[in-house]
């Protein structure tokens, strides 16, 4: 019966004053929905009950966790915003700088004009012809790279043409002020900013920035909020990495090698210059060089510093060495007297001077005076072979010095049962042949020499500085190493000395002023035995009376018949040394030999300044 008609018909039994109709009994169905009622609110309790259950894990159990999570989501840690620091030589003249340059990209997809309007606009300023710009921008819809290394002025006027399509993008563009002067020492970093040779590779770490620990707030489109953003500037890290190198003499030394180097029409050349107490090097030039900021352009032979890297014979030049060896182990005194036939034969092969003159008996110092094959042959004959090879070896023969710069290769001997059995071995080592070193290893041994007997590291880097100076980071270096008495190194020094005043090193003599040195004038090794090729050397000790320096100079295959290392070599180290007195104002020894106006020319000179592409920061006998 219809629920309305229902109600009706009880109304109207209730006016009539008639008793109520009897009501059916319950069905089923109302008892299962009274049921479901029931189970619905259940389930909703028990829903909010767990969510409150999990809201409590949340918020007590799990919060640092979720804090963390939130705190990755709204901050980010600031990216780095600076390249590598700076490289200034030892009086804080710059010698390599990062500097904000930016790479250009296109996106062809986004042009709102033509690609032919888009070139012309665009080509005027980064020198690139509107063919090939167009060309380029067919080569993709986006991401085509069109040039980097733009500086901020060009990036300026490129963003005031507002062409869609076209983004820059920041990144740090190395500068070399001097060009080629320091780029056999500095190095050079290739197109993604990476020290490929030289301080740039061997310096990295120091180089450099640390990332900033800084974490700053986000929006939801990324962008930084100023909140939380650090008080010290960015790009504010202010260290330099000094180098020991002294510009001036670098550019002296390089000026007087690449001179003598076009007069004989020389291969290659290396001069160095180093304090004979600390390591420090002053100068290390090798010609033929390259310029930094164009590597692209250089021959790839010219990215190693060969006075570093290659090995040679070094040939008379070693002889002040065998001679204190000699001193050394008690074979020979001072005073002693070597018999010079002018020709022996050692184990079947013949070995002569280099003029081929016999002159008798010649005292220790005469034999270095002319530079005598025999008679060095005749000194370390007094040695056993066993002890003359251990002594080598106790020099670092076969080793490296240890250096800060990169690829130093380690000399070469042979092996000591062949030095012992065969006595020729012996005999070419004393005037120093049959074994390698490189130029860099030379400097160090004459060194020992000259600083009284200690074997020292070879160096060019100072450390890190601040803005006020001060060190921040100190180079860790081999401790030095005794190698020689005092005694031993003074007699060699004095009897270089008397090479200069009169033996073969009388090219290098400056008035005033005593220095000690030695010529060398080898054969060069090739496959099988030797060319008619040369290698001219000169090293020299200064000054004689408290020697500070040693100064070597080598030149490699210097042509002509007049090409010795007392012609070639040697005019070299005498033109460094007078810009070294210059440099570091060194007051002559014997000022008699100088007249009034030498004199005041010497007070007055000043050392030559290099040329620069930007302004720096201030930070006649033979052997």
């Amino acid at each position: 019966m219809p629920l309305l008609t229902q109600k009706r018909r009880e109304k109207k039994r209730r006016m009539e004053g008639l008793p109520p109709l009897p009501q059916p009994p319950a069905s089923s169905g109302q008892k299962n929905h009274w049921l479901r009622l029931l189970l619905v609110w259940a389930f909703l309790i028990l829903g909010q009950l767990g969510l409150i259950g999990r809201l409590a894990w949340l918020q007590i159990h799990e919060a640092q966790t979720l804090q963390g999570i939130a705190r990755d989501q709204q901050r980010v840690k600031l990216p780095p915003t600076e390249g590598l620091r700076p490289i200034v030589d030892r009086n804080g003249n710059l010698l390599a700088k990062d500097v904000v340059s930016f790479r250009l990209f296109a996106h062809p997809f986004l042009f709102q004009k033509s690609t032919q309007e888009i070139a012309s606009k665009l080509s005027p300023l980064i020198q690139l012809k509107s063919d090939q710009l167009e060309a380029m921008f067919a080569t993709a819809e986006s991401g085509i790279p069109i040039q980097r290394n733009i500086t901020e002025e060009v990036a300026a006027q490129i963003r005031a043409l507002s062409l869609d399509g076209l983004e820059l993008n920041l990144e740090w563009q190395r500068v070399y002020p001097h060009s080629d002067l320091m780029s056999d020492t500095v190095g050079y970093v290739n197109a993604d900013h990476e020290g490929q040779t030289g301080i740039e590779y061997s310096q990295r770490r120091l180089l450099t920035v640390d990332p900033p620990n800084h974490w700053v707030s986000k929006d939801a489109t990324g962008l930084l909020l100023p909140e939380d953003f650090p008080i010290r500037p960015l790009g504010d890290d202010r260290l330099s990495l000094q180098l020991t190198l002294d510009t001036r003499l670098q550019w002296a030394a390089r000026k007087a090698l690449k001179k003598q180097m076009l007069e004989f029409k020389a291969k290659r050349g290396a001069v160095i210059v180093m304090d004979v107490h600390s390591g420090e090097l002053l100068a290390l030039v090798t010609q033929p060089t390259f310029d930094p900021e164009r590597f692209y352009e250089a021959d790839p032979s010219q990215f190693k510093n060969w006075a570093i890297a290659d090995l040679y014979e070094p040939g008379s030049t070693f002889k002040p060495i065998n001679v204190a060896i000699a001193l050394e182990l008690g074979a020979i005194k001072p005073n002693s007297v070597i018999f010079d036939e002018g020709n022996i034969s050692v184990g079947g092969w013949p070995i002569q001077n280099n003029d081929g003159v016999g002159r008798g008996p010649l005292t220790i110092t005469q034999v270095m005076e002319y530079s005598s094959n025999v008679g060095m042959v005749h000194i370390m004959e007094r040695l056993d072979r066993p002890t003359y090879f251990d002594f080598l070896k106790k020099l670092n023969l076969g080793e490296i010095t240890g250096t800060d710069l990169p690829f130093e290769t380690p000399g070469q001997m042979k092996d000591k049962q062949q030095f012992i059995d065969y006595i020729i071995e012996a005999a070419t080592t004393s005037f120093g042949q049959g074994f390698s070193v490189t130029p860099l290893q030379m400097v160090q041994l004459h060194a020992s020499l000259a600083n009284g007997g200690k074997l020292v590291t070879p160096h060019v880097v100072r450390g890190l500085y601040d803005s006020e100076g001060r060190q921040v980071v100190q180079p860790d270096l081999i401790a030095p190493r005794r190698v020689f008495s005092p005694e031993t190194a003074q007699a060699v020094v004095k009897m270089m000395g008397s090479v200069v005043e009169k033996g073969t090193g009388q090219s290098a003599k400056i008035p005033g002023y005593r220095l000690g040195g030695k010529t060398g004038t080898a054969q060069k090794a090739s496959l099988g035995g030797y060319s008619n090729a040369r290698i001219t050397s000169f090293v020299s000790v200064f000054p004689l009376e408290n020697p500070q320096y040693v100064i070597f100079t080598v030149v490699d295959e210097p042509q002509g018949g007049n090409a010795y290392g007392s012609t070639v070599a040697a005019p070299v180290v005498k033109a460094v040394i007078e810009n070294l007195i210059a440099v570091e104002a060194i007051p002559p020894s014997h000022p008699e030999e100088l007249t009034v106006e030498k004199l005041q020319q010497l007070k007055k000179k000043t050392p030559e300044a290099p040329p620069s592409s930007q302004q720096a920061d201030s930070v006649s006998p033979r052997d």
